[in-house]
């Protein structure tokens, strides 16, 4: 199929008669024929130097004619130069294949199918006319081709190599497809895949937390391959691709469209080129759309003039494979006599330039003052190190061909030169010598083939600013090593970039959104990519200690978020302290109650025998005070850090506290009732007279509080609890009571005295007496009664701290309210109405 495609081919020729930059007819005529060096071995060789941009045929006649553009690439120039040296080099080291020569046929590809296609074919037959499976023997036997041409290029010429067994080594071809050993069995390389190139691009958007990009690349098969890798890794580091555009190669008009696309985002601030195209390519989107930042696979070079007429105004990151000069190379194009290479007018022109006075010393050259050209290429000597892919690929097959020779010379030694030249079998054999070669070059580097067979390299990053006064500024601001340790393997100079002027000289920001401070999380928006979101503060209870977190964490259930949301602090410990004005309160309170109450009961001692302290029995009186005195005293056992004791002293001693008393008020409106009845002729009560009935009321009622208490203390007594979800944002120490049934019989006992008190003291409120308290303790019991019917529901509806506040008010209520009815009127006739405090006057008021 190749040769017939061949044999249509052969009639057409094309004549070179052009200049840079101009539109010219191109009629049939010699290709420019190879450069030819014979040997015992030869090398074939595709390069490219210039580019044909060939338009559709003027007329379809017998003899057709096109229009075309011819572009001269002076930096390639160094690869041809750098293969021929290589060559040389070998030819004349003793060491390495000696008494054999290294010939070559070395080709021009023009940046085309077709004269590729044709230079391989040549290089097969030996002969610039294309006869194919044919081999001219007047020259040496082809042991492999070394090939600079594009990865498309690459690609197609490696069916007819693999067809023929002929090892293909690619000094510039970068697909990351050719990496397959498997579809390419027979393709070697000097460069690295863009697989890690890949890599490279992301670490620097992560350096620089540029998450929001574009990306522009071709539609073929290679590209899209390294823009899926690309976009995974952006996305698996947190970015997200702002637009996608994939080029035709035959449409020129999509720049227009990424212009568009370009001009109607202007958030996008980065944008990568994975594109392998000249300069020339990049110049209308670098003019059309200023003041961003454009990544690079390849190195980018401006003419001067190009710089200074559009006023460039962008930022340029480039990822360029390690530029090393070869000091023999640098010998080599100083003291070569070029007129022994073929030339042409371009290639005068840039041996020509290699003589100004502004050339480094290490590649000028002197030359006769005779040669003057109307235009000499300027000496750029920025791409010498470039073509050392070039060389360690020459010596790559050379050093396979010595272990190949050595063993062969091993197991034949009668095996000459002359067969070696005849030898139909080097082609294949050749593969697994190559494969396994390894080998210091000239600089002392190690040279060997991975199993991808490709070289193990590392990338510069260029930054490329130009410069308000027109000049280009050229810096490699960082390294990308794959292959080294962690933290050596990036490494970026940020102090070393100029920014565009548009950036201030500040970090650009690449980002659809703001980031989100600590404190707030991430809430995608819908339909939209996720490196577009809007950010919202954290809910209470939890925190983001870092920005544009996508969730906020949960504090552990005893720390809380603090008021900015960016991390957990414990939480405020709460309890009814001493200390705060509320507990001060209750406690001087309670003290000042229980003073009160010591001064009453002081009095009623000290008057002990009037009859006003002597009637309805005194000493029930002194127990009642003292209770009261106790109860007063006890709610300060509610204040203060709840601990295991006084969280069983707290309710226990309580509820047996308030029985006693209520016991005693109940036992006094008894013996009122008791008296009156007994005072009628006939009654048998008068045998249960006296303060027997009274002790036995107060006793009995006290028991069975206590049996109560008991009871609620050995089955599931009251114990400290950290209350977590009562308080936001706080843990309240309280008791817990354990059994809340054991808690509600303990004060039902006691409404249940309090209601029996207060319906036998309301029946025997108008029973004549000498000093009849039973009206009295009737309002003590209303008092107490509405003091504990307002508490429960008051308790219930309160937490924490509070919680023990209004039962601590309840306490000091219901007792100040019975300490209040019961006594104060007694205290009042002793101390301001002392003669009512007679029997005389007693006896008269009934």
């Amino acid at each position: 199929m190749a040769a017939t495609l061949v044999l249509i081919l052969i009639p057409f020729y094309i004549q070179w008669k052009t200049t840079e930059g101009q539109y010219t007819p191109m009629k049939y005529g010699h290709v420019k024929p190879g450069y030819y060096k014979d040997g015992d071995i030869v090398i074939g060789g595709i390069v490219t130097i210039s580019n044909l941009l060939i338009s559709e045929p003027l007329s379809y006649t017998a003899f057709p004619t096109w229009i075309y553009k011819y572009v001269y690439y002076a930096e390639n120039y160094f690869d041809y130069l750098a293969f021929v040296s290589a060559v040389e080099e070998i030819n004349n080291s003793s060491e390495l294949l000696p008494d054999i020569t290294l010939g070559f046929h070395l080709y021009e590809s023009y940046r085309n199918s077709f004269f590729a296609f044709g230079a391989a074919i040549n290089i097969f037959t030996g002969m610039d006319i294309w006869v194919p499976n044919y081999r001219c023997k007047t020259s040496g036997t082809l042991a492999a081709i070394i090939e600079g041409l594009q990865s498309e290029e690459s690609r197609e010429m490696s069916n007819m190599f693999r067809m023929y067994h002929y090892p293909q080594i690619s000094f510039t071809s970068r697909s990351l497809l050719m990496s397959d050993t498997f579809k390419f069995p027979f393709f070697y390389r000097t460069v690295p895949s863009e697989l890690h190139l890949c890599a490279g691009i992301v670490r620097l958007l992560k350096h620089f937390d540029w998450t929001w990009v574009g990306i522009i690349a071709y539609d073929d098969e290679s590209s899209l391959r390294m823009l899926q890798i690309l976009r995974e890794g952006i996305e698996q580091n947190g970015g997200c691709t702002a637009f996608i555009e994939t080029l035709s190669r035959s449409n020129v008009m999509t720049l227009k469209k990424i212009h568009k696309i370009v001009m109607d985002m202007p958030s996008i601030k980065v944008i990568i080129l994975c594109t392998n195209e000249e300069n020339l390519f990049y110049l209308p989107l670098l003019v059309l759309n200023p003041g961003k930042i454009w990544i690079t696979k390849t190195e980018l070079n401006f003419l001067l003039k190009a710089i200074q007429k559009f006023n460039i105004m962008n930022t340029i990151l480039s990822f360029a494979i390690v530029k090393k000069t070869i000091p023999s190379f640098t010998k080599f194009i100083q003291e070569v006599n070029f007129t022994l290479l073929p030339n042409d007018h371009h290639t005068k022109m840039w041996w020509t330039g290699l003589c100004d006075s502004q050339c480094p010393k290490n590649i000028k050259r002197s030359c006769s003052p005779d040669v003057k050209l109307l235009y000499v290429l300027p000496c750029n000597t920025n791409y010498v190190g470039m073509s050392i892919s070039v060389y360690n690929a020459v010596y790559a097959l050379a050093h396979a061909l010595h272990e190949m020779l050595i063993s062969g010379s091993r197991n034949n030694t009668t095996r000459t030169t002359e067969m070696w030249k005849l030898s139909d079998y080097l082609p294949w054999k050749l593969h697994h010598y190559l494969k396994n070669v390894h080998f210091k070059n000239n600089l002392y580097e190690e040279i060997f083939f991975n199993e991808n067979r490709e070289l193990n390299t590392d990338y510069n990053i260029i930054n490329v600013a130009c410069l308000p006064n027109g000049e280009q500024h050229r810096e490699i601001v960082g390294s990308y090593n794959p292959y080294a340790s962690q933290g050596q393997d990036f490494i970026i100079n940020e102090k070393a970039i100029v920014w565009d002027s548009k950036f201030n000289q500040t970090l650009p920001q690449a980002k659809c959104s703001e980031s989100c401070p600590p404190g707030f999380m991430k809430l995608t928006r819908k339909r939209e990519p996720i490196c577009c979101f809007d950010c919202i503060p954290c809910p209470q209870g939890e925190i983001s200690n870092q920005s544009d977190m996508d969730n906020c964490m949960k504090c552990r259930e005893d720390h809380w978020s603090n008021h900015k949301r960016d991390t957990c602090i414990p939480k405020l410990i709460i309890f009814l302290s001493y200390e705060e004005a509320l507990g001060m309160a209750l406690t001087t309170s309670s003290i000042f109650f229980s003073f009160i109450n010591a001064i009453i009961l002081g009095i009623l001692i000290h008057y002990r025998d009037t009859p006003i302290v002597r009637a309805n029995n005194r000493d029930i009186s002194y127990i009642l005070l003292i209770s009261l005195m106790i109860c007063f005293l006890c709610s300060l056992i509610f204040i203060g850090r709840p601990e295991p004791v006084t969280c069983i002293l707290r309710q226990t001693t309580f509820g047996m506290i308030f029985s006693i008393s209520l016991s005693s008020i109940l036992a006094k409106t008894t013996t009122v009732v008791m008296a009156f009845h007994a005072t009628k002729p006939g009654s048998k009560l008068r045998k249960w007279m006296g303060s027997r009935i009274s002790y036995t009321i107060i006793l009995s009622c006290s028991l069975f509080q206590f049996t109560l208490c008991l009871i609620w203390l050995f089955t599931a007594p009251p114990f400290p609890y950290h209350n977590m979800q009562s308080e936001t944002g706080a843990i309240a120490i309280e008791c817990n009571e354990g059994s809340m049934i054991a808690f509600y019989c303990v004060l039902g006992f006691l409404g249940f005295l309090a209601g029996i008190s207060f319906i036998t003291a309301f029946l025997s409120r108008n029973l004549p007496d000498s000093f009849n308290e039973a009206k009295y303790i009737t309002f003590s019991m209303l008092v107490f009664c509405s003091v504990w019917l307002t508490f429960i529901p008051t308790y219930l509806s309160t937490r924490g701290k509070y919680m023990v506040a209004v039962e601590i008010f309840a306490i000091q209520a219901s007792s100040a309210g019975l300490l209040g009815c019961i006594f104060m009127p007694k205290c009042c006739i002793i101390l301001l109405r002392p003669d009512r405090n007679s029997r005389k006057y007693l006896t008269k008021k009934n």
